[in-house]
């Protein structure tokens, strides 16, 4: 498809959902909007010509996008970051929205309800969100089971983190409930990443501490796998605890770290709002400088021998871009992809093409840590 037919394309969709649609849904709560989108996604799913339709109305491709990473050949850098697709539904779709990959989960040992609602909130003046999910899932077993015989059309990362219970605030106990998910899926998927910072579970976020986070990766050292690991990274981290945590990961079979989870701060510059309910994480704008400040330290600090996915405040093909010269390999969205629209995967790609030639790259991976 030529660039300015995907141009025209894109800015219609985006005129109809900004305009007609998002109107509509921020009227309604953000948790049912979200089960109803994934229900449809489900549903697009199922049938090859529904899927072609959704490829023909969002998708776009180029060959400068493309990189193969730790073994795994990406077709664009754009990721659907973990805590959308939480129980691994939508692996059928979300190759014709435009995505090059998807991280499902996070995925916990055992079943996990969540933290009692409401749980989801908009932050519109912000361009953010407040979730307060608490790793709501059907439990490793169970996802696993419904993924162990599927083939996926892209790359597929399963974001594993312990389950939201009192049950696993003892060091040991967490150890074994994240140890428990990351067997059940050794065989599927393309790489894992282990949650150490979600913001919103008993016990907060224990596995940040060097001694603990030591004791998890040991264990996890013991599992044999191929696969790539990550860490996913809270940006509230100081450069001192994010050191510590570098310091350990070198000990371990680490390969790449995402940068970043929700912020739990609410004297960030960034929020707009005044009135922000006091539980929860938030995503977005707000996490924005946030991540990409992460980005830039660990690509310093390693001279650039892990790989980084960037996650928090992608809206715009400029935003992903900034990640990338940062010193992100990948990338990852959710929120820009509520407040601007499906289209908005295939627009950044689209962006991000042009941007490289611009700069007189050949592919991304040129790219890379040039800031």
């Amino acid at each position: 498809m030529k660039n300015w037919i995907v141009a025209v394309r894109n800015s219609l969709v985006r005129f109809f959902y900004v305009n007609l649609l998002k109107p509509i849904y921020f009227r309604q709560d953000p948790e049912d909007v979200h089960d109803a989108m994934t229900r449809m996604g489900e549903w697009l799913g199922r049938w090859w010509v529904l899927r072609k339709t959704v490829s023909s109305a969002f998708s776009f491709s180029h060959s400068m996008l493309a990189q193969d990473i730790l073994g795994i050949h990406f077709s664009n850098p754009i990721g659907l970051a973990a805590g959308f697709d939480k129980d691994a539904l939508l692996t059928d779709i979300l190759p014709s929205v435009g995505f090059g990959y998807e991280e499902v989960g996070s995925i916990t040992g055992e079943p996990c309800e969540g933290n009692p609602k409401p749980r989801l909130w908009r932050l519109p003046k912000s361009s953010a969100l407040v979730v307060y999910y608490g790793l709501k899932n059907e439990g490793s077993e169970k996802v696993a089971a419904r993924l162990r015989n599927k083939k996926f059309k892209f790359p597929i990362g399963t974001s594993i983190a312990k389950t939201n219970s009192v049950a696993t605030v003892d060091t040991q106990a967490g150890i074994n409930d994240y140890v428990k998910a990351f067997r059940e899926f050794v065989d599927i998927g393309d790489y894992f990443t282990v949650n150490i910072s979600c913001p919103n579970a008993f016990g907060g976020e224990p596995f940040t501490d060097p001694v603990k986070l030591e004791g998890l990766l040991a264990e996890v050292d013991k599992i044999p796998t191929k696969k790539p690991i990550f860490i996913k990274l809270s940006p509230d981290l100081s450069e001192e605890q994010l050191t510590a945590v570098l310091d350990v990961c070198a000990r371990h079979r680490v390969q790449g770290f995402i940068s970043s989870n929700l912020t739990k701060k609410r004297d960030n510059k960034n929020i707009l709002e005044k009135d922000v309910p006091a539980q929860g994480g938030i995503s977005g704008r707000v996490v924005m400088d946030l991540s990409n400040a992460q980005i830039r330290f660990i690509y310093k600090k390693t001279g650039g021998k892990y790989i980084i996915v960037g996650c928090g405040g992608i809206f715009t093909a400029h935003d992903a871009y900034e990640k990338i010269k940062a010193g992100a390999s990948l990338l990852q969205l959710i929120t820009g992809m509520i407040f601007e629209g499906p289209q908005a995967v295939g627009e950044i790609n689209r962006g991000l093409v042009e941007l490289l030639k611009k700069d007189g790259h050949k592919n991304i991976s040129e790219a890379i840590g040039t800031e």
